[in-house]
């Protein structure tokens, strides 16, 4: 299946955080507009800030706390959101960055690892 114009969307419980139309791929990376949905702006913006801020952060002293920081918040997103497919289907595990009104993320259908932070 192709991904290019297909619709991802991300919730907290049944709230819709948000939908990702797919306009570019760059494997394993599929990347779009981020259309934004009702429970966006309630914790989940600052959440994406935190996550963009900690990988920047990482990128430029590669610290093992920076590294703990950045893959805290990122377990926390997996924690709380669901990210669906097009056909519906929530994926195991994700990574995602929302920036203004573009995301770009991969996935996979199995857990990247056993453990949390």
């Amino acid at each position: 299946m192709g991904f290019d114009g297909t619709i991802w969307r991300l919730r907290r419980g049944k709230e819709l955080v948000g939908e990702i139309a797919v306009d570019d791929l760059d494997f394993p990376w599929l990347h779009g507009r981020f259309i934004p949905g009702p429970a966006y702006d309630a914790g989940i913006r600052e959440l994406f800030d935190r996550e963009l801020a900690l990988m920047e952060r990482l990128d430029e002293d590669e610290s093992d706390e920076s590294a703990e920081a950045w893959e805290g918040v990122c377990w926390e997103v997996n924690r709380t959101l669901v990210l669906t497919g097009p056909e519906g289907k929530g994926v195991a595990e994700f990574l995602l960055h929302i920036q203004g009104d573009r995301a770009w993320f991969r996935w996979s259908d199995t857990p990247f690892s056993e453990e949390g932070p």
